[in-house]
């Protein structure tokens, strides 16, 4: 494909060199720009990807008129500023997750995409993989049955350090915004498949967790859901007990196996999920991808739903991103977690 979108980086963290490390890789996206809180910091970003424009502040990069489209990775807090300053700029805007910290700030954000006629997107790349597609048409296909249960966990294992990011209060810490999320959009999504649909929202939603005291933010939580149809989940996570990343959907036929469903081929490798059906050999089904990390897939979302006159993406709409801040809120309620 000819045709490129230019693309700028607001903010220079890991998570903005994964993403255009996989940029490089997309059909589609071209790294014109990159803005970082100083120079030099932004400068070294451009250098390590063979060079691009540098800005020495964001308010300089969403001022370049080569910029189409910002890719916003800072930490959670400034998101929601970020994302309408961007609006307000004419900037098309892929947001990393949590789009915000609440419903009202991602009510406020989406209302500024909207006012300025900007396509705006919440950064689930996992959505856009082909081994989530091949998952929902398993679903789909019949071959689990009727789908029953849902269980998904996401977890890391580190120390407790109060001044780490995923604990601090101040930069949007705590496991159910950074982890929890993505059980919450992934039982979302299968049960939406069940009825032919991006996406559902469940009739009951209980959520609870650990807080800790001295932090104000969780490092551990759970909670269960009732969909449609009688489809039940059980979502994790945690970051200071050791626990698995992955799905597993049981059915009255069948359940599969999902063992990596939230980072499936990040370097670009092959993924395998595993079909178990009664009085049946296990089948592993194997996932292959062109050799693009997995960010590749969502900026290529991104880019043919703008190219088509679109301001939402399919698999990533506004009426989706606010039924998962709505979720986040309510978990994090449960347990006692409060921001701002």
């Amino acid at each position: 494909m000819s045709k490129r979108l230019n693309w700028g980086i607001l903010t220079t963290g890991w998570i903005a060199r994964k993403f255009v490390t996989d940029l490089l890789q997309s059909q589609t996206g071209r790294f014109v720009a990159v803005g970082a809180r100083n120079l030099a910091d932004a400068q070294k970003f451009a250098a390590d990807f063979g060079g691009a424009n540098a800005h020495g502040s964001y308010e300089a990069l969403l001022a370049d008129p080569a910029i189409e489209a910002v890719y916003i990775g800072t930490p959670h807090p400034w998101h929601a500023e970020w994302a309408i300053k961007a609006a307000q700029a004419g900037k098309h805007i892929l947001c990393e997750k949590p789009l915000t910290l609440s419903i009202a700030d991602t009510e406020r954000v989406l209302a500024a995409a909207k006012r300025h006629d900007v396509l705006l997107m919440e950064a689930y790349m996992y959505r856009f993989h082909p081994q989530t597609r091949k998952v929902v048409e398993l679903v789909r296909s019949g071959a689990l049955g009727e789908l029953r249960l849902i269980r998904a966990s996401f977890n890391v294992l580190m120390d407790f350090n109060p001044e780490h990011r995923m604990f601090k209060k101040a930069l949007g810490g705590g496991t159910i915004l950074d982890l929890g999320c993505y059980p919450i959009t992934f039982s979302r999504h299968i049960a939406g498949a069940v009825q032919g649909k991006d996406f559902v929202e469940p009739l009951e939603f209980h959520g609870t967790g650990r807080l800790r005291a001295e932090v104000g933010t969780d490092d551990f939580a759970t909670a269960v859901a009732k969909f449609p149809g009688d489809i039940l989940a059980e979502l994790s996570c945690g970051a200071t007990v050791l626990n698995d990343n992955s799905v597993q959907l049981h059915g009255t036929a069948g359940w599969v196996d999902v063992p990596q469903p939230f980072v499936p081929g990040l370097l670009g490798q092959e993924e395998k999920i595993i079909l178990h059906r009664r009085d049946a050999s296990p089948e592993e089904i194997i996932i292959r991808s062109p050799g693009v990390g997995l960010y590749a897939y969502e900026a290529d979302a991104f880019a043919e739903a703008l190219w088509r006159g679109a301001r939402e993406v399919p698999l990533a709409t506004h009426a989706d991103t606010l039924g998962t801040a709505r979720l986040l809120d309510r978990w994090l309620a449960g347990v006692g977690v409060k921001y701002g």
